[in-house]
């Protein structure tokens, strides 16, 4: 008698024979892209480790029920004490009243006119880069795409968050004390420790704004001036902190590892490429678009869907049944742990046609039927859905429309496009960084 035979009650649904504790591993990846394929919208894998069931979803009704219309029934799962260690008990880790507290106070603060003022920073930051971008592009040199993302995304978000005091802190701290979170990919406890030191550098702000009332226009003074609804009260300190941490790492990396992909992408696929040149001369031409021109980039978003489809920066995310539920004809236990990968869930052709290409004409309305949202959850999807969503596609588009009509990056000419092999930890990341060659767009 087998394993399955033994271990799995007869009501759970099918799924392999072997044990394995789900995580957000390499392991984890391996065997998900054998069992996926094999098992489709749901089957339950039993581990040594945990005593309960662990159900591996890819079904979008059934995703629907467990992120929106149940939601209240399913808490967050394993895998989220690391995350918890490194960004406190912000709104991507805390629960039931505290999460919904905190994500009503801090909804406002990404209104479309409050992200509408913001991009005109981001504005600044972009086209800063053409100065060191035009000199690598002169001798025609190769350019490290995912430290440029890494460091551009890193600078977004802290400007956002901080404005000026940015300035001051590094002129406090000698350098940028969170510099290292763009140079280094790694998230282990020691990581977790040098950022979680700089709670003294983040509460200093907080502290000098509440003694001199000063409120510049970012996002700290938005959630420094947030009060909840029913008691009046604003954050404490130590709910600040956890809130800032979450949008400085949340923030940079989302955004970063997307338009590392992006450029990736664009390099292998010249047509798509040249689609996104000719909208971007029509709709958002020089570099004194408005934010209206900018958000009507219609085929640009879709490259963006397109690249966050295949390349999700969270590939695995995890709930825990509070009580018993049902997804379909099987029943989930009270304590079962609810696995969803996303980057499986993107890629099966029962929901997407020919899943490995490349093609943004997917997400274009006018073209094919709205895509199904609880098949693309890139952020998540239903009540918790990424707060940063809207920030994080403003900041894309803005670095295409004004870097992309001036720089082409390619791989080695004569050389074929290298596999990237992917890093598939907590975020989803290449191993290696990607290094294209810089050209002015003129003389690719």
């Amino acid at each position: 008698m087998s394993i399955h035979d033994t271990a799995r009650p007869a009501d759970l649904p099918s799924g392999p024979d072997e044990l394995h504790t789900i995580g957000p591993d390499r392991q984890t990846f391996d065997a998900l892209a054998r069992w996926v394929p094999e098992y489709g919208d749901l089957f339950c894998v039993q581990s040594r480790d945990r005593r309960d069931p662990s159900f591996v979803v890819s079904n979008p009704g059934y995703i629907r029920q467990i992120l929106l219309t149940n939601h209240e029934n399913y808490a967050k799962g394993v895998g989220f004490e690391r995350v918890k260690m490194l960004l406190g008990n912000g709104i991507i880790v805390s629960d039931g009243e505290e999460w919904r507290r905190q994500r009503t106070m801090m909804q406002p603060g990404f209104s479309r006119a409050n992200i509408a003022r913001l991009s005109e920073p981001m504005r600044a930051m972009n086209l800063a880069l053409r100065e060191p971008w035009s000199r690598l592009a002169d001798g025609g040199e190769v350019l490290d795409i995912t430290t440029a993302m890494s460091r551009l995304g890193l600078e977004v978000i802290l400007r956002s968050i901080f404005s000026s005091d940015l300035d001051r802190i590094i002129g406090r701290e000698g350098g940028n004390p969170f510099a290292f979170l763009a140079e280094d990919a790694t998230r282990d406890l020691q990581t977790a420790v040098r950022f979680r030191n700089l709670a003294r550098v983040i509460l200093g702000v907080v502290g000098e704004r509440r003694q001199s009332g000063e409120r510049p226009f970012d996002f700290l003074s938005l959630l420094m001036d947030a009060r909840d609804r029913k008691t009046g009260a604003g954050m404490t300190d130590k709910e600040l902190l956890d809130e800032i941490n979450t949008l400085i790492i949340a923030g940079h990396e989302t955004s970063a590892g997307t338009l590392n992909w992006a450029w990736y992408l664009l390099g292998r696929h010249p047509d798509v490429e040249a689609r996104l040149l000719a909208e971007l001369a029509e709709r958002t031409p020089g570099d004194a678009f408005s934010f209206d021109q900018l958000m009507d980039l219609n085929y640009a978003a879709c490259v963006l869907k397109e690249t966050l489809r295949l390349y999700p920066p969270v590939w695995l995310f995890s709930r825990r049944a509070l009580k018993e539920d049902r997804l379909g004809d099987f029943p989930v236990p009270a304590g079962a742990h609810i696995f969803i990968a996303p980057y499986f869930l993107h890629r099966r052709p029962e929901l997407w046609p020919d899943p490995e290409r490349f093609d943004p004409d997917r997400f274009d309305e006018a073209r094919n039927p709205p895509v199904d949202r609880y098949a693309f959850i890139p952020f998540s999807a239903g009540a918790r859905r990424c707060i940063g969503e809207y920030f994080s596609f403003v900041e894309m588009q803005m670095h295409l429309a004004l870097l992309a009509p001036r720089f082409a990056l390619r791989f080695a000419p004569g050389m074929p496009a290298p596999a990237v092999e992917l890093e598939p930890a907590v975020n989803l990341r290449t191993r290696h960084n990607i290094h294209l060659t810089i050209r002015h767009r003129s003389a690719a």
